[in-house]
């Protein structure tokens, strides 16, 4: 009765200990991005009122619940993004628990072994704060801080040299030096991930048909752009960007199709290329140019010629268009040193598995909202959540996908 009653606090304490790191990483995604230090001010606070929250009304999971998802001071709405960290963190400390416990105590009493498998749990638990903390500002602002990627690296080297097994390796110097070289292996890997990135995201393509498509039916037509990712322009369409108010942010229209500003120009490294027949910029003209333009600045390129205008002076931006092309990168630099990390934690057959998985993933996350014309939806989650969740489904599972791939395709 008393192993039991033992045995059940310790499974509850790992689940409610991983919805405390919950609420812990709700604060470093907050603020992290901001620049707001996590430990200044020491207590959470309400985003709308600033209310500073007192430990009784800030307990994992049940103060959500209780308050309804608002503020106990003003009365503002609480997202529901802080209580499902919480339960995510809970549910992945406790899946880590299940687990390693049971590698290493398979019999179903964990306490006998408790000083073998808990620095494993304990490595592994930092690593899934690292990966949902990253995943969540990712989302949020499109940035993966360095303090996450490079700070995360760093424990993912020292964690590896203190549980060897976490890159399936026996002794502590092997550990080390496999998990430095899985790191180098990460971030080596960023041609690669670009490249299969952008299966996952293609790029916004409005452009004429190809001849092959000239007398083919709407059906087929609506079919061939799926599958190119391009929407075909019936000859050259009007395209322009009009901001209506200052308050408001520009709107790019492509014939009848208007784009919102941030959709396009997420980040500071997007831009758009347009093939125009005939462009007006202010008070001046063109004809068969191409312009590239960025969320600051637009370039009008010519055959002979080629003229910068920074945006903040543009007034009248229109003309009629026969190509419109908005890259989507598979990933910036921090998604790089995201893997980087992923492999200082688990090592160089993870940093692979990671890279395929978070593809396919990326692809199929792509390819279903495209069928249903729902495009954007994929266009907004950025690289990171791919490559967190490819990382994550190794941790798991795994060793046993590589292994079930590998005696389906050897040689007989």
């Amino acid at each position: 009765m008393r192993f039991q009653i033992l045995n059940t606090l310790l499974h509850l304490l790992a689940f409610y200990m991983g919805a405390g790191i919950g609420s812990f990483l709700n604060v470093v995604i907050y603020r992290m991005p901001l620049d707001i230090s996590v430990n200044n001010p020491k207590r959470s606070f309400c985003p709308s009122c600033k209310y500073k929250i007192p430990m009784w009304q800030n307990i994992p999971l049940l103060s959500w619940l209780l308050l309804r998802g608002k503020c106990a001071n003003c009365g503002g709405k609480i997202s529901i993004r802080y209580f499902l960290v919480e339960l995510l963190t809970g549910v992945m400390f406790y899946a880590v628990f299940l687990k390693i416990s049971g590698e290493y105590a398979p019999g179903g009493n964990p306490w006998l072994m408790i000083q073998v498998w808990g620095p494993h749990v304990l490595c592994l638990w930092v690593f899934m704060s690292l990966l949902i903390s990253g995943t969540f500002i990712d989302i949020d602002h499109f940035i993966l801080p360095h303090r996450i990627t490079i700070g995360g690296t760093v424990l993912g080297v020292l964690a590896s040299w203190w549980v060897p097994a976490l890159v399936a390796e026996t002794t502590h110097t092997r550990g080390l030096l496999i998990s430095l070289a899985s790191a180098a292996l990460g971030l080596g890997g960023l041609w690669i991930v670009v490249e299969l990135g952008k299966l996952a995201f293609g790029k916004v393509n409005h452009r004429q048909k190809p001849a092959f498509l000239k007398s083919a039916s709407p059906l087929m037509c609506r079919v061939m752009g799926k599958i190119m990712g391009s929407e075909w322009l019936d000859g050259s369409e009007k395209w322009s960007v009009v901001q209506e108010s200052e308050e408001q942010p520009p709107i790019v229209s492509i014939g009848r199709k208007k784009m919102e500003w941030g959709d396009i120009f997420g980040r500071d490294s997007d831009f758009m290329v347009v093939t125009c027949d005939d462009l007006k910029v202010n008070d001046r003209t063109w004809q068969n140019v191409t312009v590239t333009m960025w969320s600051e600045k637009l370039v009008v390129k010519s055959k002979d010629s080629s003229e910068e205008f920074p945006l903040e002076g543009v007034t009248t931006l229109h003309g009629k268009v026969s190509q419109v092309v908005i890259p989507r990168e598979a990933m910036g630099f921090g998604d790089v040193l995201f893997l980087m990390m992923i492999g200082s934690f688990c090592g160089w057959q993870a940093v692979l598995f990671t890279i395929f998985a978070a593809s396919v993933i990326g692809t199929l996350f792509a390819i279903v909202p495209r069928l249903l014309g729902k495009a954007e939806w994929s266009a907004k989650i950025p690289f990171g959540p791919y490559l967190a969740l490819g990382a994550a489904l190794w941790v798991f599972y795994g060793p046993p996908i590589v292994a079930w791939y590998v005696s389906k395709t050897m040689w007989r």
